[in-house]
């Protein structure tokens, strides 16, 4: 159950973040278009025990983020900022047990079905126009508002953090995504971001809704909204996402409205900077596998809370971090927990390159997704590259 569930839910979620370099940049006239992107690369080994039965893996894979490549236009027109973003995420691997074959070789037309994330995903794929005085609009897909800061914040968006396993062939693992948070995705949208007002900034939005109850009716959108304030030594915001369906006529189906909330905290004091995070949900989906609106277990009960500390010397930052979800209620028969903890060190080489090493524990319980007990160790060195 656990694995069947985690790859469903990963077919459905993998996370990049594009380099705030510019690696090329061309300007004719008034327009600008900036290329930039990232790749990364880690060998993991993992130690798991699934209710007692032990297994041991290696890999070279990716971590939480795929490769990227971000193609960024940029311009002014009758005092309006224009941007337009196109953002391509390749990554290293794929599940075929043979060098230089696609994973099913002989299916004919459908050959490497199975491993659709060995090839390119297009996640930022938008437009944007406004400026200082009017805020900004913005139409096509990009991260999502929900449970963004928490992973942006999350220091093992650099490396693996846990289910390292779920790399293979998915070009990215979950890092700490269902240990204190739900993963937001790149989802489509057309979203309002507020000026800046003293530090206060809100965007709200309405998105792609999920047809998680299989009725094949969304008559309305999804809404999502972030409000943030920033005070200078660090940064506080909350959250929230709503989505209703219809049953498309069939009075069978167990309709529901889902809504999550969300709050946290992040602050500086020199070197030292803390993270704190939680969210509760009804219907979101199972924040356990950290995919939202993945609910094959209907109206559950999610809820949880991440905590995170980075101390930075010199070039190096050290950092510890610990999460935990939680589920119930719906068609879930029991309370089911997974929590983790990540120590990592993340080393600068330069201003591109940053070395990474990491150890990571999880502990999944509860009989509808663990089968009681599932246990995981991981470690694993590598580095990313900013461009």
């Amino acid at each position: 159950m656990k694995k069947r569930i985690i790859a469903q839910a990963l077919g459905i979620a993998s996370l990049a973040v594009a380099g705030q370099a510019q690696a090329v940049s061309f300007t004719q006239g008034d327009a600008t278009m900036d290329i930039n992107g990232t790749i990364n690369g880690f060998y993991s080994y993992r130690h798991v025990d699934n209710n007692g039965v032990k297994t041991d893996n290696s890999g070279v894979i990716n971590g939480l983020l795929p490769g990227w490549i971000n193609f960024v236009f940029t311009t002014k027109v009758e005092d309006l900022d224009i941007k337009a973003h196109v953002g391509l995420a390749p990554g290293l691997n794929d599940s075929s047990t043979v060098v230089g074959l696609p994973s099913s070789p002989g299916s004919g037309a459908t050959a490497g079905f199975d491993s659709p994330y060995s090839q390119i995903d297009v996640r930022n794929l938008y437009f944007s126009f406004g400026n200082a005085s009017m805020g900004t609009v913005k139409i096509g897909r990009d991260i999502g508002l929900f449970g963004q800061k928490v992973i942006l914040a999350d220091m093992t968006l650099l490396g693996i953090g846990g289910n390292s396993n779920a790399s293979i062939p998915f070009n990215t693992t979950f890092g700490m995504i269902g240990h204190g948070y739900m993963y937001t995705g790149f989802q489509s949208q057309i979203t309002y971001t507020t000026p800046d007002m003293g530090g206060f900034s809100a965007s709200a939005g309405i998105f792609q809704p999920k047809d998680f109850i299989a009725s094949g009716e969304t008559s309305t959108p999804g809404f999502q909204a972030i409000a943030s304030y920033n005070f200078g030594m660090g940064e506080v915001w909350g959250g929230l996402v709503y989505q209703s369906i219809d049953d498309g006529g069939d009075s069978t189906l167990d309709t529901f409205d889902a809504t999550g909330f969300e709050a946290g905290l992040k602050m500086g004091f020199g070197d030292f900077e803390a993270l704190g995070y939680v969210f509760d949900g009804s219907g979101v989906g199972l924040s356990n596998v950290g995919a939202l609106f993945f609910s094959p277990f209907g109206d559950t009960d999610s809820k949880g809370y991440f905590v995170q500390g980075t101390y930075k010397l010199g070039k190096t930052k050290l950092g510890i971090n610990y999460g935990q979800n939680e589920d119930e209620g719906g068609a879930l028969t029991d309370k089911n927990k997974f929590r983790g903890v990540t120590v990592g060190v993340y080393h600068a080489l330069n201003k591109h390159i940053t070395l990474v090493g990491e150890y990571n524990q999880e502990k999944g319980t509860g009989d509808d997704l663990w089968g009681d007990s599932f246990k995981t160790r991981t470690i694993s060195l590598g580095g990313i590259i900013f461009f």
